[in-house]
């Protein structure tokens, strides 16, 4: 490894370590909640939502550091070139079968270091606190259903990647790009007919007031609504959520039943007027353009740091030996983890747009107040986030600066 390549693999580690550990200290010291907040909130249910969501992200942040450590003691200990040359030798020197064997233990290990983290924030937490309806065979059978699918997508991606390298050694960051840039498309297009259904029933919104307001909702916004359906999230949590979702002739409002189920008929429009306003304003087709121009320039960096830290490697002919998955592995999720602020900064402006629109199409700022409200009681989110919390990790805006940004439109008409 080369001097400059060591100062990069450096900085990238120490940078996450001190994000990761000011986001500890963050969720441990929040800090005081804005005197607006007792307006909407007794002090009882801002303690609860805290509590809760300092464990959730104790663990997020948790889980994702024993992954790095994992990936940084494959590489450190030589242990992934090691597993590499087992696998070689397991296939007789054949690259394909050794890659695919390569990539199904690194992927197996990985999901062993994640899955105490993530069976307990997502179904032992979840029942503690009274979210989760799932049983344990239920949640299994997601998990396994979600590996399985993980495992066949991602382990594609990985032949065709690694294929490339060998035939297009110095620009095959930029036909991974094209490749991954098509794949968005299509899985945006396919995820709300193929995958969805894997793991939820859908049936379009029944015949009464709720479908009436839908069409009322879409002739204001200027829009053609072919679908809003009904989930059955009651299945899986008493959480209460919508979305929307999918691309061209796929695109549809996805309403959770709980939503339907447990909130005020004005309520629930305001919650459909923001997913329209996604929908009129554009962003899962910016977003998805927002993609694209953060996979070139991240496989673009991931070849120059590959190139400074395996020359050697690198420029024998062929392929990249399989060993290289472990640290192209562990420069994704750092680079990933550090450019976060940059996404979810571009998402909570795209919630704040959405706000602001479904505002106009509702007309109804009260409704707004008390969706965000009974959502933040409900849901235990997190009335007003500390600065850096919301900075790093938080695609919304806090409940307090939702429901003071209605505030402030609703006096300004």
């Amino acid at each position: 490894m080369t001097a400059k390549a060591s100062m990069v693999w450096t900085t990238l580690l120490i940078l996450a370590g001190i994000f990761s550990l000011a986001f500890i200290f963050f969720t441990l010291f929040p800090g005081q909640v804005p005197d607006a907040a007792w307006q909407y909130f007794t002090p009882a249910e801002v303690e609860r939502a805290r509590h809760y969501q300092q464990t959730m992200r104790l663990v997020s942040i948790l889980a994702f550091l024993a992954q790095i450590a994992f990936l940084v003691w494959l590489v450190a200990s030589t242990r992934a070139a090691a597993w590499s040359d087992g696998a070689l030798c397991l296939t007789g020197g054949r690259y394909y079968p050794a890659l695919v064997i390569y990539f199904v233990l690194i992927w197996l290990s990985l999901k062993a270091v994640a899955l105490p983290f993530n069976f307990y924030s997502s179904f032992i937490v979840q029942h503690q606190w009274g979210f989760s309806t799932q049983t344990l065979t239920s949640w299994w059978l997601d998990y396994l259903k979600g590996g399985v699918l993980d495992l066949i997508l991602s382990g594609a991606g990985v032949l065709l990647l690694f294929w490339a390298t060998g035939r297009w050694p110095h620009t095959w960051w930029a036909a991974a790009g094209l490749f991954l840039s098509g794949w968005l498309f299509i899985s945006a297009f396919l995820w709300p007919l193929l995958v969805a259904p894997l793991f939820n029933r859908f049936q379009p919104i029944p015949e009464g007031p709720t479908k009436t307001m839908v069409t009322q909702l879409a002739g204001r916004a200027g829009l053609k609504v072919k679908e809003v359906l009904v989930m059955d999230a009651s299945s899986r949590t008493t959480k209460a959520n919508a979305y929307f979702t999918g691309l061209g002739a796929t695109k549809r409002i996805v309403l959770y039943d709980t939503l339907l189920a447990d909130y005020p008929p004005d309520e629930v429009e305001a919650v459909i007027a923001h997913e329209m306003a996604h929908w009129q304003r554009g962003h899962i087709l910016r977003g998805l353009l927002w993609g694209i121009v953060a996979n070139f320039l991240l496989l673009g960096l991931l070849y120059a740091v590959l190139k400074l830290t395996f020359t050697y490697e690198i420029a024998r002919p062929g392929p990249y030996p399989p060993h290289l998955l472990v640290a192209m592995l562990l420069f994704i999720q750092l680079v990933s983890f550090l450019g976060q602020p940059v996404q979810n900064a571009i998402s909570r402006c795209y919630e704040t747009e959405a706000d602001r629109v479904a505002l106009e199409l509702t007309g109804n700022p009260g409704a707004m107040i008390r969706l965000q409200v009974d959502l933040a009681r409900k849901n235990l989110g997190d009335v007003a986030l500390p600065a850096f919390i919301e900075w790093l990790s938080s695609s919304h805006p806090s409940p307090l600066a939702r429901i003071q940004a209605v505030e402030k439109r609703g006096k300004s008409k």
